[in-house]
């Protein structure tokens, strides 16, 4: 792809870059934040090549770009001139716009977001080394073992430190501050007296808020929770960060803020999280993980039923980050989580569809959109599948939907788990072994899930997606048709008074209007011209953007975007010349029309100026039709000659 090209369209496509808040990547997207979302031009960007669709969600202007979009945005930001190399911080909220549910979810995303890949590849390596441990290639007393578990395990246990660095810039608290407060959280001594044997106290007796007190602050009772891999309450001491260290900064003298700051926000911050934030957050956690543990138990098969046939939803509107709380809330609180696995048949029965798609299709681009989504969907990157290939044609979508949603009962009545954080398609699998026992009988039926529902998409779309596939393009062809036919019934309508009344025409010759390569008509790649539903004729491709009277006649038609012309020549022949393809998108940009309807004109008269390079450079193809709309009366119309033709050559017999 040109990427400078690309980003220079898509800086404009977002309303300039004067209406650029910030810009960063994930895996598939351009993630924009806006002044006015409403200046951006999102048709224009959708119709772009080599951007798949545009998404609005959280606060964010996303643009889809695919497996590319590193590349995208490296260039992207050079383009742009955007400040610190375009690696502002994703932080910025339009608080009249969104609403609690978009503020959660632009917290959850925001805080994942950047540390998601190395939270996914641990838990691969979490699992992988439990499987080989399983299957007796190494022994856990082993120093491998051991090594390879450490470099597994150690990102999910010192967790509270990764989301406080994270949680440190949306909260606006300062990076080591927070990253201090995870730290005394999880010191080896604050550890060891959450699992203390000595009781001083119990609190809450008969509740399910039951607490062994095993220490005192000043005489405080400390409900002491073991933090280690804990998600919320790191979240929410930050977030209390934030406040008390605009509070502190609000009386410290400036000369001494430097140190004075985090001093007062660490002595206040941490006793608290201790005594109050930590206890009550851990116990809202383990609170969220029952309620959704008792939904899913309520009626498992009709949560696998739900979950495998809106996960899809979900991931569109981005509200799939809400799971993702629930499954560290669940792994906190029981060391394992079974709803956000119901999620893992979706991608599979996604690129089971796509590849019936690209079987079915006889578009090339569709094809081109087709396979790089299929082979990233492997991988559970499934955004270019569902905005490429699926999302637009609309049927293939919902019988994705339907295939994940079969395919995800089996998951339910595997009962099977997630352990840890893992990637999504093949990469989610060692995420499902259990890191004590190893492969059981419910990681087998995982990997039959998404088998099903590979098949169960591919099969469907084959039996009853194929109409929808190639839809849009015979839609477009329709809507070609109808727009060629109104253009040759407007010429025929201001000819008609010169009409001769003869059934056929006396035959005539007409002049090259180009100069360039003269091809026949069946040659053109676009339907409506190549079928010549229009009427017969040749195309030019054109070297020089000058189109001129191939005949002595008078103008009967000129459009307004100057793509256009139709003429009635002396003879009686009614032409339709019609530069490049699709260019009436193109609004008049490129175009300069040298004539006026009813104006006469003889062979050779100019009647068109325009840009070919603007045009291709644009996207469009500037072969251009000569079509004869009344080829009826005429007995053949054939070509004079073939190759490079000049202006005034002798280019169609009319007989």
């Amino acid at each position: 792809m040109a990427y400078e090209d690309l980003s220079k369209k898509i800086i404009a496509g977002v309303g300039g870059k004067d209406n650029v808040v910030s810009v960063v990547h994930c895996t598939t997207r351009l993630r924009f934040k806006l002044k006015d979302e409403k200046k951006a031009h999102d048709d224009e960007l959708k119709n772009t090549d080599g951007i798949v669709t545009v998404v609005k969600s959280a606060g964010q202007y996303q643009v889809v770009i695919g497996n590319e979009v590193a590349d995208v945005y490296d260039t992207l930001i050079k383009v742009g001139g955007f400040s610190d190399g375009g690696q502002v911080a994703d932080d910025y909220v339009d608080k009249s716009n969104m609403s609690i549910a978009d503020k959660f979810i632009d917290i959850v995303s925001g805080i994942f977001t950047p540390f998601l890949g190395a939270l996914a590849s641990a838990g691969m390596i979490k699992g992988l080394v439990a499987a080989c441990a399983s299957l007796g290639i190494l022994s856990k007393t082993s120093g491998a073992y051991q090594i390879l578990y450490a470099i597994g395990d150690s990102i999910f246990y010192f967790l509270p430190i990764m989301i406080a660095v994270n949680a440190a810039k949306k909260f606006k608290v300062e990076l080591f501050t927070a990253m201090g407060i995870a730290a005394a959280m999880l010191y080896p001594a604050i550890v060891a007296i959450s699992s203390s044997k000595t009781t001083l106290m119990t609190i809450f007796k008969g509740t399910f808020l039951q607490s062994d007190v095993h220490t005192t602050f000043f005489g405080i009772p400390v409900i002491m929770m073991n933090y280690s891999s804990t998600v919320i309450p790191i979240i929410l001491a930050v977030w209390f960060a934030g406040y008390v260290q605009k509070w502190v900064k609000s009386w410290v003298p400036a000369v001494v803020r430097t140190f004075l700051v985090p001093f007062f926000t660490l002595l206040i911050v941490v006793p608290i999280t201790f005594i109050v934030i930590g206890p009550v957050a851990t116990w809202l956690g383990d609170l969220l993980a029952a309620v959704t543990n008792g939904a899913y138990n309520l009626s498992p098969i009709l949560a696998a039923i739900l979950m495998g046939a809106f996960w899809q939803v979900f991931v569109i509107f981005g509200v799939h980050w809400g799971f993702v709380a629930v499954f560290f809330a669940n792994l906190a609180a029981y060391g394992f989580d079974k709803l956000l696995v119901l999620s893992s048949a979706a991608s599979f029965a996604q690129i089971g569809v796509v590849l019936a798609i690209l079987l079915q299709t006889k578009n090339e681009k569709t094809k081109g959109l087709a396979f790089p989504a299929f082979l990233s969907g492997i991988f559970g990157v499934t955004e270019p599948a569902i905005y490429g290939v699926t999302l637009p044609r609309k049927k293939p979508f919902i019988i994705s939907c339907i295939a994940s949603a079969l395919a995800t009962i089996i998951i339910a009545l595997g009962n099977v788990k997630l352990y840890m954080m893992g990637g999504m398609g093949i990469f989610l699998y060692p995420a499902a072994i259990n890191p004590k026992t190893g492969i059981d009988k419910s990681f087998y039926f995982l990997i039959a899930a998404t088998i099903v529902a590979f098949i169960l998409g591919f099969v469907l779309q084959m039996l009853f997606g194929k109409d929808a596939v190639d839809a849009q393009d015979q839609e477009h062809i329709a809507n070609d048709v109808q727009v060629a036919a109104n253009e040759a019934k407007e010429i025929k309508k201001n000819a008609a008074v010169v009409k001769p009344s003869v059934d056929y025409n006396k035959p005539t010759t007409l002049v090259s209007p180009l100069n360039g390569e003269l091809i026949p008509l069946s040659e053109v790649k676009d339907e409506v011209f190549s079928t010549k539903a229009m009427g017969d004729g040749a195309a030019i491709r054109p070297s020089e953007g000058v189109l001129r009277a191939p005949a002595n006649g008078h103008v009967v038609l000129v459009f307004p975007t100057g793509h256009a012309i139709g003429m009635h020549t002396d003879d009686g022949a009614e032409v339709l010349m019609h530069i490049g393809m699709d260019t009436v998108n193109l609004n008049g940009k490129g175009f300069e029309t040298l004539v006026k309807k009813d104006q006469v004109v003889k062979a050779g008269d100019p009647l068109v100026k325009f840009d070919i390079e603007a045009i291709k450079k644009a996207g469009y193809d500037v072969t251009t039709p000569i079509v004869i709309t009344n080829t009826k009366n005429y007995h053949k119309v054939s070509l004079a000659k073939q190759g490079l033709v000049h202006v005034g050559d002798n280019v169609l017999d009319l007989d």
